[in-house]
This record gives C-alpha cells, sequence and structure tokens, in this order.
C-alpha cells in the first residue's frame, strides 16, 4: 500500500502513543504502546492501515520495516500523537491491551523454530502514523507471524503470515530472475537521474576504459576503485592510495549481490568526495562513465546514493544511531513548540559556513549557528568560536533547518527532509541522485549561495507560518517515499543494469585484481533454499 495513502482523507487529531522496546533475541518479540488520554474519535482498528516492505516474507533487506497508520471509526486519518506522555514496553510477554494502544508481536509460525531478532521501540511519526523496524539474526525457515492490534482487535488485515523461508541481511541466497526480485520491490521502471547520467553513454567501450581510466584519474585522484562482478561474485582493485572508502563500495556490492544476482558488468567507482569527469558528451574525446556519490552541474558522473546513506541503511538496527528509519521517529516538538530560529551545526568544511556563524553572532533572534569542528580554517577558530557536538535528533528543536553544502552536496540534507522543520537549502552546482524529485518552494525554501537572502528568508518564513508548514510537509512525504531502504537497492540495481546493457567487450577478471568474499558471519548461519545455479551457470 502506498505511502500516499496517509494524506488521504480529512484529517483530525487522534492521540495514540508508541511505546519504547528494546532489543531481543528470543522466539518472539512484542511490544505495546499505551496512553490514557481519548481520541476525539474511536480508533478503528480494522480500517486503520498496515503495509510495507517488512510484512513480506521475500523482501530481504537490513532492517524489516513497515508502516501503521491509525484511522478513526468514520473514516480520517490521524493526524497527532499526544506529546510528552509515558511510554509502556513489553517483550516477549502477554500483554494487558488497552484503549488508545497499539502492540505488534513477531513469532515464528513453528513453535519448534527459535529465532534472533532485534526489536527497538515502535516509532511515532507525529502524524498519526508510525513506524515498526525489526532486524533478523537468523534466518526462519517455516515463516513468521506477525500480529498487529490495537486493543484487543487486529489492525487492518492482521495477522499477517509470512511464509518461509525468509532470509537474514548476511544469507547469501539471490534471486535468480532479476524481473522477479524487481517487482517483489516494485521498484520504479524509470529514475529521472539514471535516464540523465546515461545520455551521454549510448554505448560504453570497455577497452577504451581501461586505456584512459588509470592515468587520467587513478594516478592523480588516488581514489579510483575498479570492479568486475562476474557470476555474481565481486572482485576489485584500487587505483592510488586514497581508496580507504572502497570499504562502503564493497559492503553495498556485496550485500546487493546476496540478494539478487548481477549482470556481469566492469566499471570504476570515485571513492572520493568530487565528481571528476568533466568532459561533455560533444568533446573529443567524450566522457568515461565514473561512478560517484556525488554529481555536479559541470560533470558527467554517474550518480549512486552516497556512502552515507548506503552505510546507514545497511547498519540500521546494527552499527549507527542515525538512519533514514530512525530519524523520522525522532523529529523534535510538534511545530507550534519548535523554537523560530534558523539552524545549523556543522564543520567549517566550507567558508559560507564560516559566514552563517558571523551572521548568527549578529542577529541571534533570527539565527543559531555553530561551527564544531575546524580542519580547514584553523586560523578562524578564535574569532568566531566553537560549539559543543549536539545531538542530530536536537536539530529538529528547531523550525528552520539551513543546509549549507560541505566539501560537495551537504550529506544530511535528506535526513533534514525527514524532519518536521522545514529546510532551507542553499543553492549548489552540487547534487546526490534524488534531488531531480524536488522542488524549490514545494519540498524546502531555497537560499543563494552566498546567502545574501538568508536573513530576508527567516524573517518571511517567520511571517507565512503556514505556507511554511505546508512546504516542510511536502518535503518531508516526498523524502518518506524516495528515501525508503529498499528503494536504494533498487536504484543500485539500475544503475548497474543500465551500465551493462550498454558495455561493449567482455568484462574480465583483470591482473592485479582480489576476490571480494562475503562476510564471515558464522552465527548467522543460512540454508539457502532457491535453485543453486548450475556449473554451466557458474
Amino acid at each position: 500500500m502506498p505511502v500516499m495513502l496517509l494524506w488521504l482523507g480529512v484529517w483530525v487529531s487522534l492521540g495514540l502513543l508508541p511505546g519504547a522496546a528494546s532489543s531481543s533475541s528470543s522466539s518472539s518479540s512484542s511490544f505495546s504502546s499505551s496512553s490514557s488520554w481519548e481520541p476525539l474519535e474511536p480508533v478503528s482498528a480494522e480500517k486503520s492501515l498496515a503495509w510495507g516492505p517488512g510484512l513480506e516474507a521475500e523482501l530481504t533487506l537490513p532492517a524489516r520495516y513497515f508502516y501503521l497508520q491509525a484511522v478513526s471509526s468514520d473514516g480520517r486519518n490521524c493526524t497527532r500523537s499526544p506529546p510528552d506522555i509515558g511510554n509502556s514496553t513489553s517483550i516477549g510477554e502477554s500483554l494487558n491491551h488497552k484503549n488508545g494502544q497499539f502492540s505488534v508481536s513477531i513469532k515464528p509460525l513453528s513453535a519448534r523454530e527459535s529465532i534472533q531478532i532485534h526489536v527497538p521501540k515502535l516509532l511515532d511519526r507525529n502524524d498519526g502514523s508510525f513506524l515498526m523496524r525489526y532486524r533478523l539474526h537468523t534466518s526462519v525457515k517455516e515463516g513468521l507471524k506477525v500480529e498487529i492490534l490495537y486493543g484487543d482487535a487486529h489492525v487492518a488485515q492482521s495477522p499477517y503470515i509470512l511464509k518461509g523461508p525468509i532470509y537474514h541481511e548476511y544469507c547469501d541466497c539471490p534471486e535468480k530472475d532479476a524481473e522477479v526480485w524487481k517487482k517483489s520491490l516494485s521498484c520504479p521502471s524509470e529514475e529521472a537521474q539514471i535516464t540523465e547520467d546515461f545520455a551521454a553513454f549510448p554505448s560504453i567501450d570497455l577497452q577504451q576504459m581501461f586505456k584512459e581510466v588509470p592515468p587520467r584519474f587513478g594516478q592523480r585522484m588516488g581514489a579510483i576503485v575498479h570492479y568486475a562482478i562476474l557470476n555474481n561474485r565481486i572482485y576489485r582493485r584500487t587505483l592510488g592510495k586514497y581508496t580507504d572508502f572502497k570499504m562502503f563500495s564493497d559492503e553495498m556490492l556485496l550485500s546487493l549481490s546476496r540478494k539478487v544476482r548481477l549482470p556481469d558488468v566492469e566499471f570504476y567507482v570515485n571513492v572520493a568526495d568530487w565528481p571528476i569527469e568533466h568532459r561533455k558528451a560533444n568533446d573529443t574525446p567524450g566522457p568515461v562513465p565514473i561512478l560517484s556519490w556525488c554529481g555536479s552541474v559541470d560533470s558527467a558522473d554517474i550518480v549512486l546514493p552516497t556512502y552515507d546513506v548506503t552505510h546507514s541503511t545497511l547498519e540500521t538496527l546494527r552499527g549507527v544511531t542515525n538512519d533514514l528509519l530512525s530519524v523520522q521517529g525522532n523529529t523534535g516538538p510538534v511545530w507550534e513548540n519548535k523554537t523560530e530560529q534558523g539552524f545549523f551545526r556543522g564543520r567549517d568544511s566550507r567558508e559560507e559556513r564560516l559566514l552563517l556563524v558571523k551572521l548568527s553572532k549578529e542577529n541571534p533572534e533570527l539565527l543559531d549557528a555553530g561551527i564544531t569542528g575546524y580542519f580547514f580554517f584553523r586560523e578562524k577558530e578564535k574569532e568566531l568560536g566553537k560549539v559543543p557536538l549536539m545531538g542530530f535528533f536536537d536539530f529538529f528543536k528547531y523550525k528552520y533547518q539551513v543546509s549549507v553544502d560541505g566539501t560537495v552536496a551537504a550529506y544530511r540534507f535528506p535526513y533534514l527532509l525527514l524532519g518536521d522543520s522545514v529546510v532551507l537549502k542553499q543553492s549548489s552546482p552540487y547534487y546526490e541522485y534524488f534531488y531531480k524529485e524536488l522542488s524549490p518552494w514545494s519540498h524546502y525554501i531555497p537560499i543563494k549561495r552566498n546567502l545574501e537572502d538568508l536573513l530576508e528568508k527567516i524573517k518571511w518564513v517567520k511571517e507565512n507560518d503556514e505556507v511554511v508548514r505546508k512546504i516542510a510537509k511536502e518535503g518531508q512525504m516526498t523524502a518518506r517515499e524516495l528515501l525508503q531502504p529498499h528503494r536504494f537497492y533498487c536504484y543500485y540495481f539500475k544503475v548497474f543494469q543500465e551500465y551493462a546493457e550498454r558495455q561493449t567487450g567482455k568484462p574480465e577478471i583483470r591482473d592485479g585484481m582480489e576476490f571480494v568474499p562475503q562476510p564471515d558471519d558464522k552465527t548467522s548461519l543460512c540454508d539457502c533454499h532457491r535453485k543453486k545455479l548450475s556449473k554451466d551457470e557458474l
């Protein structure tokens, strides 16, 4: 069920409180949330909604997730939960259901099968919708039963039966048929940025690339990784000494290859910050297709999701605190209670950031900006001062988030969009893979690159609260759709598929390449029940 269903109908203010839960390793996990606050209209468990990839057995993701939308008995969507009311949590035990309470239970279908599962708290998105996450550390042979209750009544089509086998993240069990896999993830048929990026490359001559890329970029930039994918196995060699960030491209390629059979393909990844191919399509010689995490208006690099959002997706509920799911349940006070100031915290990675601090000192009633660490402009620390680090979720205590580039595009921008504040975004020649889906004044408020209009814009937003709140909500809603973790896998696969269809020449394991093995996670054993590839296929 699409996310847009959240916004259908006439909204009413109803109160539902999510509970906090801790992780658990057991044969089942449950949590509850309760509140003494009564909604204006009774919540209908039957009419409430539940959907998402975490309710589909065949979708293997690092952290599985699904959404709940509370709907009143007369069919109207809830829009808010009451603030600052205590939580109650229960895991793996009988729950005492009360009015105003959601509960979820995840159990193996077979009583003989035990599972290891990490279950954090239910995330309240402060608009009548909730986000449930869980991470499997073992595969489930028979399947899972997911019960979602409101009070004592089942929500929507609960119980949801996820027939096994269900694989955990480190299970190397790729789907052989890519079309089946893409359909299971509801991957978009087109991605605007991919279409534009490949327009300059109707064909990709592998032999010509091998001649050009190492001398042009490998020696000078020293941040190029040459990959080959053959028979769904990953091989690579590094060009230059500044290639430590290959760990991020490695982990995504390995994760993707565990889920779907990748085409045989050979390519170069730029693991530095800046895009590097500045030849134009009509130049002679023309550009070569370099995969990068950031694009720019004067480059021809093929853009991938950044290493930051990729790594946080892979490590959700394991090794990171901030990810694109967790931020959705930590958006600070309700809109009316946010501080009406522009806000910024960050390193000194661009001169405009220093200007922000100067503007803040001169106009503290409009702007709260501070530098947390100096590297590029250390001589400015004494003049401008240094502020302590601040938890990212605390950013959303402020109503207006100022997004200024770092060395390239500000990689916190997608996280800011998912909050419940409006983003004032600096004009920039740099972009990430999803920017084409956004529009100024619809999803964010643009500010000039030199920040000369920033104070004027902050004054304007303070005087136009309803319009600004709508822009914030549109940005948040669009980001929720675009930045779902399963969409990253769709995007990466689409890039490799488009690349493979254009390459001429045969991908090979070149001299100096090394095999990149799957992680040796002996605590997460996996028996793959999909049809094994034949010797001819290997």
